[in-house]
């Protein structure tokens, strides 16, 4: 086992047998995704893809969840958690750059990634769980696109992966509903690839990880890379579309109420402005 400093406690690295473990490390939080993770994840991320002792990346989160998402507390306590002192169009640029780095890094890393879900993946979260190659939910884990609870338009390149692996319909009913997806819906309509019991959902990802760390790497970077073709529409050009409505979208009193509504544990008023 080898432990890699992330220059951050909220993201966990470990390199053993080919297969690099990115740990989101915010279990109190349910692993929210906060400025400092997001800025960890970057770097590693980045790392992970020229290192050739990483030939199978594993994101997975500490504790009973995967990643709940942007942090709504943060953003509450801001009173805006998408613009702040920043210019919209310096938000914009930032949202998109985030993205760029993270998800899109995920989708188009040229080594297999794998999403290993012990709990629910929810917003953001489900965005990232989306842009690895494989997911392995534990039966208990949930995924929801979460957005509309909060008066968010969606980001994070979930929009693009989910109508990709489920259809337009589907993806439309998840995102506008946020309904709660259980592990075994997940599997019936092809969210993730694999159910286990939560005790066992650690050797199986791990089982998983080996096998496909001890294949073929050039093979594999190259039918990555085809299969990320053969999918009509740009990756990019849609995460950047969803930055700049996901910013928008921040700035509005629907947002601003679902995110006070968020911390004090009630249903949010909508008004529509």
């Amino acid at each position: 086992m080898a432990t890699v400093d992330t220059g951050s406690d909220t993201l966990l690295l470990d390199i053993t047998d080919g297969v690099a473990t990115v740990t989101l490390n915010r279990p109190d939080a349910r692993n929210a995704m906060n400025k400092e993770m997001m800025g960890a994840m970057a770097q590693v991320f980045s790392e992970l893809e020229l290192n050739p002792d990483a030939r199978c990346v594993v994101l997975t989160g500490a504790g009973k969840g995967f990643c709940s998402g942007g942090d709504v507390k943060d953003m509450a306590s801001d009173g805006d958690g998408t613009v702040g002192q920043r210019t919209i169009d310096e938000a914009i640029h930032n949202q998109r750059d985030q993205q760029r780095r993270s998800a899109g890094k995920l989708f188009k890393m040229p080594k297999p990634t794998i999403a290993s879900l012990p709990g629910a993946a929810a917003g953001a979260g489900m965005s990232l769980a989306l842009a690895c190659d494989f997911r392995i939910m534990a039966s208990n884990a949930i995924m929801t696109t979460a957005f509309a609870r909060v008066g968010f338009a969606g980001d994070y390149g979930g929009t693009y992966f989910l109508t990709h692996l489920v259809g337009v319909a589907k993806a439309r009913e998840l995102y506008m509903l946020s309904e709660r997806v259980s592990a075994e819906e997940a599997l019936r309509i092809g969210l993730t690839n694999y159910v286990c019991e939560p005790d066992e959902l650690a050797q199986k990802t791990r089982e998983l990880a080996l096998r496909l760390a001890s294949g073929p790497t050039v093979a594999y970077r190259y039918m990555k890379e085809n299969l990320n073709r053969a999918i009509s529409g740009d990756i990019d050009d849609c995460m950047d579309l969803e930055a700049t409505h996901h910013i928008h979208s921040g700035q509005t009193e629907d947002h601003r109420e679902a995110a006070k509504a968020f911390v004090e544990k009630r249903e949010p008023v909508f008004k529509g402005r």
